[in-house]
């Protein structure tokens, strides 16, 4: 089971746009992140030649992940990128600090800029909010717990969005509705239709669990935003007072 999901920018694509990567780890694994040599290897190629070959590891516990820095003079911040600047200090040297967030930034100092990359810890747990309190015994997790304050939460309502506003309604948004219904908020205001498919993708592969079917990739992509939408819509995940979070309509005409 992957507890740990990191997403970093690995080379130039075709296009010569930033190729984005992807390292899963299950509990007890971990994953190298720097520059690398030939005789250092590593899971996490950062680009910048101010950062060490051999940076530091990420390791994955249950349901969050620690950060080993194995630099001997630069300190790491992991930020979260979701809250009001909460952040991290992990020091040089620094073995297993934890790190709280579900979603987080790694951010790391090279030459005269930054080098960043996400850490998600998708298996945080969340309490049913709905289920009855009893004076004695443990509480009761959700089944499908998710941050309402995340952007990957954000994401959802607008793909709900239509079905909640009219139950008729059969179309589902595409990745270039959803990027710019959201674009309006101050949080989302540099989304790109990349990140929404990262974070539509983050949903149905550990958040919600969606079957995937063995279509084409056009065919994969319309089938997973259905998939999510009937899911979160038949258990109540999104209602329609979580359309308060998304920005005013634009009234036709």
């Amino acid at each position: 089971m992957e507890t740990v999901l990191i997403q970093f920018t690995g080379g130039i694509g075709r296009d010569g746009s930033p190729r984005t990567g992807r390292v899963s780890l299950s509990p007890g694994s971990k994953a190298r992140f720097g520059r690398g040599a030939p005789g250092a290897p590593v899971d996490v190629r950062l680009a910048g030649r101010g950062v060490p070959r051999s940076a530091g590891d990420i390791h994955a516990t249950g349901d969050h992940w620690l950060l080993s820095n194995l630099s001997a003079d630069k300190t790491y911040v992991v930020e979260n990128p979701e809250g009001g600047g909460e952040h991290v200090k992990v020091p040089p040297g620094r073995l297993l600090a934890p790190i709280p967030f579900e979603i987080s930034r790694v951010v790391l100092p090279a030459e005269q800029d930054f080098v960043r990359f996400n850490v998600f810890a998708p298996m945080h747990a969340y309490l049913d909010r709905t289920a009855v309190v009893t004076p004695d015994g443990e509480g009761t997790l959700a089944a499908f717990p998710m941050d309402e304050s995340a952007k990957y939460f954000l994401v959802l309502v607008a793909l709900c969005e239509p079905r909640l506003r009219d139950r008729s309604h059969v179309a589902i948004p595409t990745v270039e509705t959803v990027v710019h219904r959201l674009r309006p908020l101050p949080a989302c205001a540099d989304l790109s239709v990349a990140a929404v498919n990262f974070h539509i993708d983050y949903l149905a592969r550990t958040k919600l669990r969606v079957k995937q079917d063995p279509v084409g990739d056009a065919g994969r992509l319309d089938t997973k935003r259905a998939a999510l939408v009937s899911l979160a819509l038949r258990f109540n995940l999104v209602r329609e007072d979580h359309l308060r979070l998304l920005p005013t309509p634009v009234a036709a005409g």
